[in-house]
């Protein structure tokens, strides 16, 4: 307990760094959602206001501040990427069928599915027309790269579910796409408005996709582990949807046959009795091996920061990747 708080403290610290520039952010969203039609502007205020960690906007401006650049252009960028996440999480609502999201009822449940699909791509043009106003065509690119990797990640996900015999390469390759790839594409804007040199952005690059695949595990952690009041989603849910996560993964490759035979075939049907395969999941130490993993993506994550000069902002990348594993213990 005493380590989370130390942890959550110095978080707080980081963000302190970025908070007035977090605030113009969230000012730039709502602006920018305007619509003259009643049902998307109701919409988007609803989803946009709906809480959520803005990992990826803070990214963007920690990431430019340790660059040496602050101001507008980056503040701007973490509106974009902002607005271009929260898209994609309204389509993966509806594709995944949730009826919960940071502890609210998502869009596709509190509406319907037609009104969240239509609104994320409100949500997605909106994005693109804001990169054409910055004329920044390196930005644009990776924006429009990541964008297209998002949704590869998608239907790579959807191929994979119900298949137990997913394993640890063909689950990166998901969340390289489904997570790490806006990560990095956060910091690679970053640096489209800032002086990197090509050894700063390459280390940038690569950290941001160690904090990609840490948090995604950390998450997948969490649906084993987690409070549902805190994490604001179903326990249970990435079962009842047939992924293949790292717990798991772990899990089957560590239980008895007969222990093993009851997660894959929980893992075919999306459903199976949650509780006794999240006791197999803590029984054979596939938790504690899912989080050594994150770990381990933090460690090597760290590291690369070690190419930029030291700076508070360097430290609160740091922090913020320490964080992401130290919030699921």
């Amino acid at each position: 307990m005493l380590k989370n708080i130390i942890s959550r403290a110095g978080l707080k610290a980081a963000m302190n760094l970025i908070a007035s520039d977090m605030k113009r952010v969230d000012e730039t969203i709502h602006r920018e959602l305007g619509s003259e039609i009643r049902r998307v502007a109701e919409v988007a205020d609803y989803i946009t206001s709906s809480g959520g960690k803005r990992m990826r906007p803070a990214l963007v401006l920690l990431t430019a501040g340790a660059l040496g650049c602050t101001g507008d252009k980056p503040v701007y960028l973490g509106a974009v990427i902002e607005i271009l996440h929260t898209a994609t999480l309204m389509h993966d609502d509806v594709v995944d069928e949730a009826d919960m999201r940071r502890g609210k009822p998502t869009a596709n449940a509190r509406w319907d599915n037609p009104t969240a699909v239509l609104v994320g791509d409100f949500l997605y043009t909106r994005a693109f027309q804001m990169m054409v106003k910055t004329a920044n065509l390196r930005a644009m690119a990776e924006i429009a790269a990541a964008a297209n990797r998002l949704a590869e990640g998608e239907v790579l996900q959807m191929d994979n579910a119900h298949d137990p015999a997913v394993g640890i390469d063909r689950y990166y390759q998901v969340i390289e796409r489904k997570t790490a790839c806006l990560f990095e594409c956060a910091a690679l804007i970053a640096c489209s408005v800032s002086e990197a040199s090509e050894e700063e952005e390459k280390a940038l690059a690569e950290y941001a996709r160690r904090l990609g695949y840490a948090f995604q595990i950390a998450d997948d952690y969490l649906d084993y582990a987690g409070d549902a009041a805190v994490t604001g989603k179903n326990l249970g849910a990435d079962l009842e949807e047939g992924k293949v996560t790292l717990p798991l993964i772990y899990a089957m490759q560590r239980a008895q046959p007969e222990k093993r035979s009851m997660i894959e075939e929980a893992v075919r049907r999306g459903h199976g009795d949650f509780e006794a395969i999240s006791a197999i999941v803590r029984e054979t130490g596939a938790l504690e091996a899912s989080l050594e993993r994150a770990a381990q993506e933090a460690r090597a994550g760290k590291q690369a920061l070690q190419a930029l000069p030291a700076s508070p902002y360097r430290d609160a990348l740091e922090t913020i990747i320490d964080y992401t594993v130290s919030r699921s213990r």
